[in-house]
């Protein structure tokens, strides 16, 4: 059980970094081990809804003594055995009239992402690799999901779970997109305010031969000597140019609050 420590959580599906040659597609999903004391087992707990919001959902059991065991669902697999290499290696073997099914490889990533691997035959004898790659919740929910594992068929359970969980998940989508366009709006408004601040340290380290006024557009030239001047005379009363100066930078108004603004 000590090596199986790192993978006993609640795992959230990663769907956009997840590649499927067989079997639906899933949009979510949750996948969740435990520990069963009074067994001796791992309990494996999946729950995940398909692109067309097909709720599934399955759990059984394995001891982790690298053994076959009857597998508690024989419409699936008739036996079943869980092996764990290390604290970073877990896999399932499914297998039906003593031949391999399916086999589902469970790794650790370094970035603590947890990436399964399933490798099998697909219904017409054909063989399939789904790589689908987990993130740890930061806390354990009452279900879990993977669809790295035999197929399993939609329950009334599941449905309920779904449906609770699509709900679930559109109010709180939605208040985080709210809070995220706050954020949004706050970060544009405090880069505003820096390019103020920039342009006013700029403008008060020109030469200044006037007071300016609030309200009033002002204009900034770099001069020959690559010190700046605030100039009341546009480039256009200089007919289009800079005047006795080496290029103009920018025009701006005086705010109340003494920083400067483009226009």
């Amino acid at each position: 059980m000590n090596q199986a420590y790192n993978f006993l959580a609640s795992w959230q599906l990663f769907p956009e970094k997840c590649t499927y040659e067989s079997g639906a597609t899933p949009k979510s999903g949750q996948y969740q081990l435990e520990w069963v004391e009074r067994d001796g087992a791992i309990r494996f707990s999946i729950n995940w809804v398909t692109q067309l919001n097909e709720a599934y959902f399955t759990t059984y059991q394995l001891k982790p003594d690298g053994l076959l065991h009857p597998f508690e669902r024989q419409d699936l697999a008739e036996q079943a055995r869980l092996l764990i290499t290390d604290s970073s290696c877990l896999t399932i073997e499914f297998y039906v009239e003593e031949r391999l099914r399916l086999k589902v490889d469970h790794e650790i990533l370094p970035n603590g992402f947890m990436r399964v691997t399933q490798s099998g035959n697909n219904e017409q004898g054909l063989p399939f690799v789904n790589i689908e790659v987990f993130h740890k919740q930061m806390r354990v929910l009452p279900y879990a999901s993977s669809i790295g594992s035999v197929v399993v068929r939609p329950t009334k359970e599941g449905v309920i779970r779904h449906q609770a969980l699509a709900a679930m998940e559109e109010q709180t989508d939605l208040q985080m997109n709210q809070i995220r366009e706050q954020i949004e709006l706050l970060v544009k408004q405090a880069q505003q305010i820096n390019k103020r601040k920039e342009l006013a340290h700029l403008i008060y380290n020109a030469k200044l031969n006037f007071r300016p006024l609030i309200g009033q557009v002002y204009h900034l030239y770099q001069k020959k000597d690559d010190s700046y001047l605030l100039s009341m005379i546009s480039p256009e009363e200089w007919g289009g140019g800079t005047g006795p100066y080496k290029q103009f930078i920018t025009s701006a108004r005086l705010l109340a609050d003494h920083t400067w603004i483009e226009v």
